[in-house]
């Protein structure tokens, strides 16, 4: 194994943990929606690495299913509406939940059909600063609460992630085909653990703002 893709691999690695360990704790805390777009997360990179290790055609036809799902629904649907549970008291049946999941799979699908896929990267950017557009606005509200750390990591997590998506489909980072460390999966790779992580202590930071407000939220997980 070439440094290179050792250091893609520790990237991987980083957002597989951060998927799944605060995939976990969103789910113990009753927020599956984005509790299971993490864990989505931590199976995409994980399937990631193994094509970057094996070329496999299985693994890389996940790939592009997982992070286009992540991209376009995964993240700027299902995560901000998990999101809201907080910013709006929104508050989703059990059965909202699995309608979320399985109409962003199979929507999908059709945004990946060839005759889509000149419009793909576009739509997928799209889709993206819209996501970007609520994070600061989540750090806006955690600002509101007083949660100025919170919020300022926030707004990094929103910048460097947008900065992420601009570049994907439509920049190539020079020598990025040489580079060990800076090159895009692996700077990408830890960028997306970073929203992973700070993610979870931002939602828990801005949830005891609202109960020391006086404002006490349920659980997401209180299905109605």
């Amino acid at each position: 194994m070439d440094v290179r893709l050792l250091s893609i691999c520790i990237g991987a690695l980083a957002l597989v943990a951060g998927g799944a360990i605060y995939g976990i704790k969103f789910c113990r805390n009753g927020n599956y929606l984005v509790g299971v777009e993490w864990f989505l997360l931590a199976l995409s990179s994980g399937n990631f690495m193994l094509y970057e290790l094996t070329g496999s055609q299985i693994n890389y036809v996940g790939v592009v299913f997982l992070d286009t799902f992540s991209r376009a629904f995964g993240l700027p649907i299902i995560t901000v509406a998990g999101l809201m549970v907080l910013t709006h008291r929104y508050h989703p049946s059990m059965k909202a939940d699995i309608l979320f999941f399985t109409l962003s799979s199979v929507a999908t699908l059709l945004v990946l059909t060839e005759g889509f896929a000149p419009y793909l990267p576009y739509f997928l950017l799209f889709m993206w600063s819209l996501f970007t557009v609520f994070l600061v606005y989540f750090a806006y509200r955690l600002y509101a609460l007083g949660e100025r750390g919170h919020a300022g990591a926030m707004v990094l997590v929103a910048l460097t992630n947008q900065l992420i998506a601009m570049i994907y489909d439509f920049y190539v980072i020079p020598g990025d085909a040489t580079n060990v460390v800076f090159n895009f999966y692996t700077i990408a790779l830890f960028v997306w653990t970073f929203l992973t992580v700070q993610t979870w202590y931002s939602y828990r930071a801005f949830e005891r703002a609202l109960d020391n407000d006086g404002r006490i939220v349920p659980m997401a997980g209180a299905h109605k």
